[in-house]
């Protein structure tokens, strides 16, 4: 019996040293200061549309004050939120380590084209959502004239985007018209012709027949006399002088 009730009483004063123990430390670490923001951004985004220190600022300001600031004050889920609303960010992450740094690591949206409507201008990211234009950096994207019905909007970004991440196409396409019908006409950097898509589907198909006819024809010094490029049929590509 008393072997049984030290037992009990050593694993009480143990539980009461681990919950000091803890709460001194939580405590301790609550108490510490952030004395600097570290700002990363995802790889391969050299080309920033906000810069660090507009990140900087952001955190800064809702933080409470400026640095240095106890570490308790400092809400980091409010800040992810804050940096993820921001038009130019795609997703954030904010972390702070027991060094008294403060750190963001900044991932930006991608914009695929750049979309001119008669009162505005705006990019269209990989999402398909508006992205404000930039001061601090303009992207090279195909410059889209005319506007697509919402219900079929998942076509046009699916196109936009299948321009954008192939490497080729993204330096060849320069201009997409949307026509009132829905179809689309598309611009070439170097040539005068005009690529007739028409509407947004079986896109793949369409470009990939695209690709071949142009790889082929640029050895052809005909190219230059062609007017237009029909790729409206999956099978074959069409092309009037």
């Amino acid at each position: 019996m008393k072997r049984f009730n030290w037992q009990n009483i050593r694993l009480v004063l143990i539980a009461f040293a681990m919950v000091f123990l803890y709460s001194f430390a939580s405590k301790r670490n609550q108490n510490r200061l952030i004395t600097d923001i570290n700002i990363s951004f995802a790889v391969g985004q050299d080309n920033l549309f906000i810069t660090h220190e507009m990140v900087n600022n952001l955190l800064i300001q809702n933080c409470g004050g400026a640095l240095p600031i106890k570490k308790y004050r400092v809400d980091l889920n409010t800040l992810e939120s804050v940096l993820d609303d921001h038009e130019m960010i795609e997703k954030a992450q904010v972390f702070s380590s027991i060094d008294g740094s403060l750190s963001a690591h900044i991932k930006q949206k991608t914009p695929t084209v750049r979309l001119l409507s008669a009162n505005t201008s705006y990019y269209v990211d990989s999402k398909g959502t508006k992205m404000p234009l930039s001061d601090n950096f303009s992207a090279r994207v195909p410059l889209v004239v005319g506007e697509f019905p919402d219900e079929e909007k998942e076509n046009y970004v699916f196109l936009f985007n299948e321009i954008n991440k192939d490497d080729f196409l993204k330096k060849n396409i320069t201009g997409i018209k949307i026509l009132p019908s829905g179809g689309v006409i598309m611009t070439n950097r170097n040539y005068d012709f005009k690529i007739v898509l028409g509407k947004p589907i079986h896109v793949e198909q369409k470009l990939k027949n695209y690709k071949a006819f142009f790889l082929h024809a640029v050895k052809d010094t005909l190219i230059k006399e062609y007017k237009e490029v029909n790729l409206m049929f999956e099978e074959q590509v069409v092309c009037k002088k």
